[in-house]
């Protein structure tokens, strides 16, 4: 959430910090808090059972250079050819600078590695030459690349720009940055090819459009022919309290060929069917669930275990409903509400959510206290 443009957040943050014993200790707490509620409800939403009582793993994401908010969150995925990365670790990339510098929207520059056992940060894998602005677009290819959206501004009252997507190799030396199709990259999904090839689903927030574009890994990292706009359309444009707002978190169903996109400023998710194909735009696709009661500017977009979609609602100025602070929605891919619960009682908290479903791990960012949250679902 904006520093500059929110002066009554960034003021109950400050003062958040200030309390701190040991400068985290109160934020560690304070994450903890959100998630025994959470356990004490009972299931939550990406389990069809109960969750293993035991406490959550929780770790700071603000590295060295006090770079706050996160947005992004990947698993580093299995098969990943080593480097200064493990497979089965987090990287969380933050958009904000730190609170020594203004903690200004836009101007963070890192990307860190957390545990996905404690949640605890292992350390610093990429930090760039700011303002980058790290956004949700966050991604990794088991072939021993990451890609990192950019939205950076270059001061506190500038309008944010466009940064492109980042390409970074294994040892977290940057190799590319991605501007050709790109523009504003605030969402991300990639489809694994059997071969040296993927296909990367970009949501740019400066235009409204999804972006397919191909990259190949065959001797190096190269892109393949030209970008295609497959979905346009959506809402986008600044935002008062989240910058700018526009399509954002993306989910694609390979078995289907069915991208789900999280659409902040229109609030509503839609699909996208033949994703992979697509030669030109179909528009905004098809809206599968526009339920304004639950959805308040949904961002992070995932499948869970059980079939169903989650998605964290973000909280923009436009779709705000303090009542119902930084929500978590589960809803099912035909388009029904099924529960919902809040990470934060701060709004605008919630944005990257992940499930990994082989280690029956579910993992959540709170942007308000620059926390990775970490559970453990039973089977």
């Amino acid at each position: 959430m904006s520093s500059q443009e929110e002066p009554d957040v960034n003021t109950k943050r400050r003062r958040w910090k200030e309390e701190a014993a040991g400068h985290r200790g109160r934020t560690l707490g304070a994450g903890l808090g959100a998630a025994l509620v959470l356990l004490s409800i009972g299931p939550i939403p990406l389990a069809a059972n109960t969750t293993v009582p035991f406490l959550p793993g929780q770790g700071s994401t603000s590295p060295a250079n006090g770079d706050l908010n996160p947005y992004g969150l990947a698993r580093v995925p299995d098969g990943f050819p080593g480097g200064t990365l493990k497979a089965g670790q987090f990287l969380v990339s933050n958009f904000n600078n730190s609170e020594a510098n203004g903690n200004i929207q836009g101007e963070g520059s890192t990307i860190v590695t957390m545990d996905p056992k404690t949640g605890q940060q292992v350390g610093l894998f990429f930090q760039g030459t700011g303002p980058i602005g790290f956004t949700n677009a966050l991604g990794i290819v088991r072939d021993g690349f990451v890609f990192a959206g950019s939205v950076f501004t270059t001061s506190a009252d500038s309008p944010a720009q466009n940064g492109g997507l980042l390409v970074i190799d294994r040892n977290g030396q940057l190799v590319t940055t991605i501007t050709t199709g790109v523009n504003g990259p605030w969402g991300l999904a990639i489809r694994h090819g059997e071969g040296e090839n993927a296909l990367l689903f970009i949501s740019n927030v400066f235009d409204g459009t999804i972006t397919r574009m191909e990259v190949s890994f065959n001797d190096g990292f190269h892109t393949v022919g030209s970008p295609t706009t497959i979905a346009s359309g959506y809402a986008f444009g600044p935002d008062s309290a989240g910058l700018v707002v526009g399509p954002a978190g993306l989910a694609y169903d390979s078995n289907k060929d069915i991208l789900y996109v999280a659409s902040e400023d229109d609030n509503e998710i839609f699909t996208v069917s033949n994703a992979s194909a697509l030669s030109s735009s179909a528009g905004k696709g098809t809206s599968i669930f526009a339920d304004a009661n639950h959805l308040h500017g949904p961002l992070g977009l995932i499948f869970a275990p059980n079939g169903n979609l989650l998605t964290a609602n973000a909280d923009p100025a436009a779709h705000v409903d303090s009542s119902q602070p930084s929500e978590l929605v589960e809803f099912t891919t035909g388009g029904d509400f099924v529960r919902q619960f809040s990470i934060d009682p701060n709004t605008g908290s919630a944005f990257a959510i992940l499930s990994v479903t082989s280690s029956g791990r579910f993992a959540y960012v709170d942007d308000f206290s620059s926390i990775l949250n970490v559970l453990r679902l039973s089977r």
